[in-house]
């Protein structure tokens, strides 16, 4: 068995609204042999994962999986169970997975994950724990395992970042991660904050670097009579040995730019002691400090958004004595906590033997192996950190006015909106001055104590740093997806135009391109997922118009996570025998996502005429808004009933019934892409788009104007049915480029008075069918009078001149006598002007636009698209 492919989907997707991974696999001629006809292979296979035992399997039944086992279930299946299995010892909480062929040996695997690339190194352990099974050789699955748990350590999310997210989550505001970085954007465009732990969007570099000098720090806050410990910069022995001797002993030294306690040295009591540490740490650290120390309790004060919001008591970490077991073993023991775990995977760190201990321990006059006696505490380190094992007591209802506003006073003199105030004294209720004093300030603050403490309340810091990020109130900005097979880009291109007529700073995806605030920063086919994120971590976007197309859907998924509003204009046969997308039936299932990928409260707007869009109804949990030319529609009759919101066309009026009332928005001679009603798919996309701003809430005079304004030129809807007049010879431009597509068009041409011929310049993307080709081709050699055949450059997979061979075949099908083949778009427009006469229309169903406005300059020096009166 192997690996043959992965795709990896980070939101929803056809497969699952989870995340998942997409194994695609080669049971290399094991395909039709069940598990039962492997020798051993069961009895191996649940000796190495006993938790196997508990999968209840699709039967869902006790030992359910087991019982498939010795039935005999087939390769794929089971490794689908061994990554489910794995990840849960693991700790990670995951249980969808299913396992289908593809043809032959090769087979697709899906499976849930949390994070990506320990799921991945899990799925190659579970392959080959298979392989080993079936050629009888020994893995080594413990040493395996050990290597995941270190993996996933190292990829899992933080506590303090977990907690921000948590709270982002219960207010419904979505979030992703940079890249691999580490860094979360909580929330979309214009409302997105990035933050890195407990560094906030907003917290200032500089704060942090001066945080980070902790001589710096003490200059400041003792400007500021926040009070401090005395002590100063050492370079030399004699340094060190003149400033101990002003301050006065007891003293401490540490780094003057450092964390989490490394290097920090406490209760140095003579001469000796200081001059020995001073020349441990001298070579390790560049800069040291030299600070009387002062006795009492280590205490972290929490400071969001300048507001004292948690205070803990840290603790050092210390083992007790039982009299039986040495120093070493009572640590080991320690460890063994369920709730100690490696860095900060856990709320509380495991503690590890270092030359630190052995100094603390050695202050104590005890070693690794010394044995105490029972009942007595043995301090393992000076400082409290838990990053190195330290333990926590909540004690924020505890402290004093006076003391808070001492901490509020010292963020402010650095000028960090989130930090921890490190406080020595004996007692945090009483005013610090005289008792003790503020030892440092911490940017990018662990909050790992205040979540999970070990004894006391645990205090939402995440809630508090999310509330910041927003001033109190988190939101996000309306998101609106728009999918379907034809008419997706007018429609989106409908509802960007009247959002920005509003003032809205509109962020859109397209066929044709990536569009902020009406500027194109990218142009192409952008309707997947990364053009989506483009739009997503844009902070200049105030409302994201997302065209979704099958292709996106089907390789990564969703790059958001739900929508205000969705639509879906309509399903019709397109790409079909592509993505293992065979039908009509399996392309609407594809489709279906969009439209399930809506908030409770927002909307899915649907086509009421459109056969396919009607039989995925039962998919979608929202609200409903329908649309649909024909007022008597049986489900627009049903919504309005069940006091829902439908759109139609009553009296030759685009007309809305909302909360049993009904609106008349606007005539149908008044919007302009509609041609007075000749365009009628074009009636289907004002419709859509009315229908989706409605579930946002627009204004239906808003709604009116912006329809009015939207013109069919290239500068409103580029490419969709364009009209330009040279010299009496009208040349139409539109993207039709499925069976479908073409029908609308030649429909509306019919509705138009052509003086003399109609002349088409036809071709289709080479991913579409042979019959689809076949049939596009006898549908123009019947609707026109001169048909020249080209090609698109992109020839997805075809030879040269195989698209507009089976195209040709088709027009030999019609009656058509004046078929010719010119395979550049360009040149085959040329050709159609250079012998068309007045009166005649060209039309092109084009693969690229810019080339042929180009060409219709050379003819035309004015452009200038032909007013509806001379139609």
């Amino acid at each position: 068995m192997k690996i043959i492919s992965q795709r990896v989907f980070e939101g929803k997707n056809i497969y699952s609204h989870k995340k998942c991974i997409r194994l695609d696999v080669d049971l290399c001629g094991y395909s039709e042999i069940p598990s039962r006809n492997i020798d051993g292979f069961n009895e191996g296979l649940l000796k190495i994962i006993p938790e196997l035992y508990e999968h209840r399997c699709g039967i869902d039944e006790e030992h359910g999986f087991v019982k498939r086992l010795k039935e005999g279930t087939y390769l794929a299946h089971i490794c689908e169970h061994i990554i489910i299995a794995i990840q849960n010892k693991l700790g990670i909480e995951v249980a969808y997975g299913k396992s289908r062929e593809i043809k032959g040996d090769i087979y697709y695997i899906i499976f849930q994950y949390e994070y990506r690339n320990t799921a991945v190194e899990v799925a190659r352990l579970a392959i080959d724990i298979i392989n080993s099974l079936i050629d009888k050789e020994a893995i080594n699955y413990e040493a395996r395992f050990k290597l995941l748990k270190e993996f996933m350590v190292k990829e899992s999310v933080g506590p303090s970042t977990q907690s921000i997210l948590d709270a982002a989550k219960r207010y419904g505001i979505p979030f992703f991660e940079l890249g691999d970085s580490g860094l979360y954007q909580i929330g979309y465009g214009k409302q997105g904050r990035i933050i890195e732990a407990t560094i906030g969007a907003n917290t200032s570099c500089v704060a942090s670097d001066i945080a980070s000098d902790k001589l710096l720090t003490k200059e400041l806050l003792k400007r500021q009579n926040v009070p401090v410990t005395e002590g100063d910069k050492v370079c030399n022995i004699i340094g060190v040995l003149k400033e101990g001797e002003r301050i006065g002993y007891p003293l401490a030294i540490k780094p003057r730019f450092g964390s989490k306690g490394r290097g920090v040295i406490i209760n140095i009591r003579n001469e000796n002691d200081l001059v020995r540490h001073y020349n441990l740490l001298k070579n390790e650290f560049d800069d040291l400090l030299i600070e009387k120390y002062i006795e009492g309790n280590d205490y972290r004060i929490c400071v969001v958004d300048y507001n004292v919001v948690a205070v803990s008591l840290r603790v050092p970490p210390f083992v007790v004595g039982d009299g039986v077991n040495n120093i070493k073993e009572l640590i080991r023991k320690l460890n063994d906590d369920p709730n100690r775990g490696y860095d900060h995977e856990k709320p509380l760190t495991k503690v590890k033997i270092d030359n630190q201990i052995i100094n603390e321990l050695n202050n104590q006059e005890v070693t690794l192996s010394s044995v105490p006696e029972k009942g007595k505490r043995i301090f393992l380190r000076a400082n409290a950190n838990l990053s190195t094992g330290g333990m926590a007591i909540d004690c924020t209802d505890d402290i004093c006015e006076e003391n808070k506003e001492i901490c509020i006073r010292a963020a402010k003199a650095i000028g960090l909106d989130i930090c921890g105030v490190d406080i020595k004294t004996d007692d945090i209720s009483k005013p610090l001055y005289g008792r003790g004093a503020v030892m440092e300030v911490n940017s990018a603050p662990g909050i790992r104590m205040h979540l999970y403490p070990s004894e006391g309340k645990p205090r939402d810091i995440g809630e508090a740093i999310l509330n910041m990020q927003y001033n109190g109130v988190p939101s996000n900005i309306p998101v609106i997806s728009i999918t379907g097979t034809n008419g997706k880009t007018t429609t989106t291109r409908l509802i960007s135009h009247v959002l920005q007529q509003m003032g809205h700073k509109v962020g859109m995806t397209s066929t044709e391109g990536i569009y902020v605030d009406g500027k194109c920063i990218d142009k192409g086919d952008d309707t997947g997922y990364n053009s989506t994120k483009t739009i997503l971590e844009n902070k200049d976007v105030e409302v994201a118009v997302l065209e979704v197309a099958r292709g996106g859907l089907i390789r990564k998924g969703l790059a958001y996570d739900v929508a205000d509003v969705a639509v879906i204009t309509n399903i019709t046969e397109d790409h079909l025998g592509i993505d293992d997308v065979n039908d009509i039936e399996q392309l609407a299932f594809v489709k279906a996502l969009v439209g399930e990928a809506v908030k409770e409260d927002g909307y899915v707007v649907i086509n009421a005429d459109d056969k396919w869009s009607k039989n995925i109804l039962s998919r979608f949990k929202s609200k409903k808004i329908f649309f649909s030319k024909d007022s008597d529609n049986p489900l627009i009759i049903e919504n309005i009933k069940s006091g829902g919101i439908a759109i139609y066309i009553k009296d030759n009026t685009l007309t809305v019934m909302n909360n049993n009332r009904e609106y008349k928005i606007l005539n149908v001679n008044n919007i302009p892409i509609t041609l007075n009603g000749v365009l009628d798919y074009n009636l289907e996309n004002v419709m859509a788009a009315c229908a989706a701003l409605i579930g946002l809430e627009i204004d239906y005079c808003m709604i009116a104007k912006g329809f009015k304004s939207f013109k069919l030129n290239d500068s409103c809807n580029a490419g969709r049915f364009n009209i330009y007049d040279i010299d009496g010879v009208r040349v139409i431009l539109d993207y039709g480029h499925n069976i479908d597509g073409y029908k609308r068009v030649l429909k509306a041409l019919s509705n138009i008075d052509i003086k003399n011929n109609l002349i088409g310049v036809i071709g289709v993307p080479g991913d579409r069918t042979n019959k689809m080709m076949k049939d596009i081709g006898k549908l123009c050699g019947e609707s026109m009078d001169r048909v020249i055949i080209k090609e698109d450059k992109d020839r997805r997979g075809r030879e040269i001149n195989e698209v507009a061979k089976l195209i040709e075949e088709g027009v030999n099908e019609s009656n058509c006598k004046d078929c010719r083949v010119i395979l550049n778009e360009v040149e085959a427009l040329r050709k159609a002007l250079s012998s068309s006469i007045i009166g005649d229309t060209i039309i092109v169903f084009y693969e690229e636009l810019e080339p042929l406005v180009e060409l219709i300059k050379e003819y035309k020096h004015e452009e200038d698209n032909l007013n509806l009166a001379n139609l």
